[in-house]
Formats: C-alpha cells, structure tokens, sequence
C-alpha cells in the first residue's frame, strides 16, 4: 500500500530540472550580447584607424605629388631649351633673316666687299647666336633651379632619379650652348671672312 507514495521524489526531481535548466541557459544571451559589443567596438576602432592612415597616406600623397610633377616638367623644359639652342630654331631663323635685311638696308651703293660681307653673314650670325644663347641661359637656370629647389623645402622630399638625370642634362646642354654663344658672338670660333684688297 505504501508503494503509491514513492514516486513523489521523482516528480520533484522533474520539477526542478527544468528549472535549473532554464537558469543555466539565461545568462548565455547576455554574455553573446556583451561579446558582440565588444566586437562591434574593436571593428569600429579598426575602421577608424584604417580610414586615418588613409587619409594621412592621401594628404602625404597630394602634397608630393604637385612638386615631382612641376620638377619633372621644368627638368623636362630645360633639357628641350638646351636641344633647340644647338640645333635652332625658327625664332634663330626668323632673328637671323631680320638682322640681313636690316644689314642691307643700311648699306650704300659705294659699299666695300667687307661692308657687304658683314651685312650677309656676320650680322645673321651673330643675332642667330645671341638667341641659341638666350635659350641656352634658360635651360641652365631652369635645371639648376630644379636640382637646388629639394634644397628649400622639407629634407625628406627628394626628386625622382630620372628627374635629376635629365636636369643633369639639361645643365650640360645649356653651358655647352652659352659657351658656343661666346664664341660664334664674338667671333672667336671662325675668323670673319675678308676680302682680300678691300681694304686698300
């Protein structure tokens, strides 16, 4: 008779599972939350610090890039001044015709050979090189402006190798000019022609 009575530990044993089990499972919500604010945060932070490096690295990048560029464009100019100084230009050809026709309108009938050999030859001559010799001075000042210009502003910017390789050359080519400009000007690389008599 007393065997009726024996499953009442069971069913307190089935009350208090369930319970214990629904308090082990409710501080797990709580606890992904609170590590999915702490990921949030980090990401954020990450984020953050990404787009400031890149932003950083972007100011960095725009305040190089103007120089090398203007660098590059003058050393470019100073070695393509040099080039047309010894090769001529239409501006020489122009100058020169010009400095001939004036010699000529200058010269009177009664002439000597030397007046008129002056008037054809030396003139041109002599306006040809003093514009080879002006384009050749700016290609020296312009490459040397652009190897002295890291010189003024901050240390760590330094120009491009090939940058410097072609102001280089620009120099090379403008003082080879200007001294072919001393000479052709004043008349120390060909002798003036004369005409052999005139002169008695």
């Amino acid at each position: 008779m007393d065997t009726t009575k024996t499953p009442a530990p069971n069913a307190a044993e089935a009350d208090t599972t369930p319970a214990d089990l629904k308090k082990a499972e409710t501080p797990q919500p709580a606890e992904a939350g609170a590590d999915s604010a702490v990921t949030d945060e980090v990401t954020d932070e990450v984020t953050d610090t990404d787009l400031d490096d890149e932003a950083f690295a972007d100011d960095q990048a725009e305040d190089r890039e103007p120089s090398q560029v203007g660098s590059a464009a003058f050393a470019i100019v100073a070695a393509g001044l040099g080039v047309v100084a010894l090769s001529g230009s239409w501006v020489a050809g122009i100058v020169s015709e010009r400095a001939s026709v004036a010699a000529r309108l200058e010269l009177s009938q009664a002439a000597d050979a030397n007046a008129q050999i002056a008037a054809q030859f030396v003139d041109p001559w002599h306006a040809t090189a003093m514009v080879n010799g002006i384009f050749s001075a700016l290609a020296l000042i312009i490459a040397t402006f652009v190897l002295a210009l890291p010189a003024f502003s901050s240390p760590e910017r330094t120009l491009p190798t090939w940058v410097r390789s072609v102001s280089w050359a620009g120099i090379g080519l403008g003082a080879l000019g200007v001294l072919l400009f001393v000479l052709m000007y004043f008349d120390l690389l060909l002798a003036i022609p004369k005409a052999a008599g005139a002169g008695a």
